[in-house]
């Protein structure tokens, strides 16, 4: 029975949207495959892990009567991938095996009863619903990501805190050595919610998320988030556990203030990492009267030296940090110019960008 007739890109297009979150390696067989569901001429796809659930539809249905398969996901992508790109392909079904066609090439794979797939099925209540541009909301992500833990036993810190406070909404991420901070303002208001978002979940949105200015809507329950956008919808579960309370930990009113190019600094200190290693990354940063000197070395004698020109007006203050810490949120800032402000040579720094109050990192120092 055929099932779809279409392009190769066409069909590949969908499929690639949703097999993101399908895992090598699963417990559950029927994991590694994508449900194709036919309605007429809609196609919806859809993969899950259990934790998570991306869902996504196009018109590429065959007159044929309506119908339901699971296939292997990345199986059935990468025989279209080995494709012609110019042939219309024909994916069938037939005696439990998928039969795609493309000229005189034609491939078999194996299928599972749809009837086994896990979907998520949403039973809860979605009590707020939130709607923000695409390319706004991939900005914040941007913008602190990077800062989130890696399989961290602290299991509520592999993960972004969102939170909706009156008109702002906010998103924080910190790995207990780095605290990256970022806000935009909102047209309605918002009650306060603290929402834990996993980690996987934050990197399909980077994925999927386009730099347009669409819609974005998120709806929240008491245990899963649903995202919909550009005809792709996304549940997943939320992290339970008590975030840390970032307002205490971002500094207030500190004196020794630094401003320089921040190109320039990312430069200057990308080559002073060089003679780090993956076991030490420290750097040491000595703050004078607008100059900054930068100082790197290792257990084998190598040493590296530099000295950039900022402005910095106040007393000199050395302080050490990982100097990958530093590079990683220089990246992912466009701005011209970086404002670094400390309080003394032990205590956190807090990188700014000058006339923005929307971004705040703060890093914390190490002993070198």
């Amino acid at each position: 029975m055929a099932l779809v007739r279409a392009t190769r890109d066409a069909l590949l297009k969908p499929l690639q949207v949703v097999a993101g979150i399908v895992e090598k390696k699963n417990t559950m067989p029927i994991l590694a495959n994508v449900l194709i569901q036919k309605q007429g001429a809609e196609l919806r796809f859809v993969a899950t892990d259990t934790e998570m659930q991306i869902s996504t539809s196009a018109q590429l249905g065959t007159d044929a009567e309506d119908m339901a398969i699971t296939v292997s996901a990345r199986k059935l992508i990468d025989v279209l991938r080995a494709l012609p790109d110019s042939n219309e392909i024909s994916l069938s079904v037939q005696a439990r095996k998928a039969s795609i066609t493309a000229g005189k090439s034609r491939v078999s794979l194996q299928t599972m009863a749809a009837e086994e797939f896990p979907q998520v099925l949403v039973q809860e209540l979605f009590t707020h619903r939130l709607s923000v541009p695409q390319q706004a909301f991939k900005h914040l992500l941007n913008m602190v990501s990077y800062a989130m833990a890696q399989q961290d036993i602290r299991y509520y810190l592999n993960g972004l805190l969102l939170v909706t406070d009156a008109h702002k909404l906010k998103l924080v991420a910190t790995d207990g050595h780095r605290l990256a901070y970022c806000d935009m303002d909102l047209e309605e208001s918002m009650p306060r919610q603290d929402l834990i978002i996993p980690r996987k979940t934050v990197g399909e949105w980077m994925r999927l998320l386009q730099d347009v200015d669409d819609p974005l809507t998120l709806e929240f329950g008491q245990q899963r988030l649903r995202a919909s956008f550009g005809g792709v919808e996304l549940i997943s579960k939320l992290i339970e556990g008590k975030f840390p309370d970032y307002e205490r930990v971002i500094p207030q009113g500190l004196e020794r203030i630094a401003t320089m190019n921040r190109a320039l600094l990312a430069s200057s200190l990308q080559r002073a990492s060089i003679v780090t290693t993956e076991k030490f990354k420290g750097v040491r940063l000595k703050f004078e009267q607008d100059a900054l000197s930068i100082q790197t070395n290792n257990a084998d004698q190598e040493e590296a030296v530099d000295e950039i020109a900022m402005s910095y007006a106040a007393e000199t203050t050395e302080i050490g940090f990982n100097v990958q810490y530093l590079l990683e949120v220089l990246q992912h800032l466009k701005t011209e110019e970086v404002c670094i402000a400390l309080r003394d040579g032990t205590a956190s720094a807090l990188i700014t960008v000058p006339d923005n109050a929307h971004f705040k990192y703060v890093v914390m120092p190490m002993r070198i």
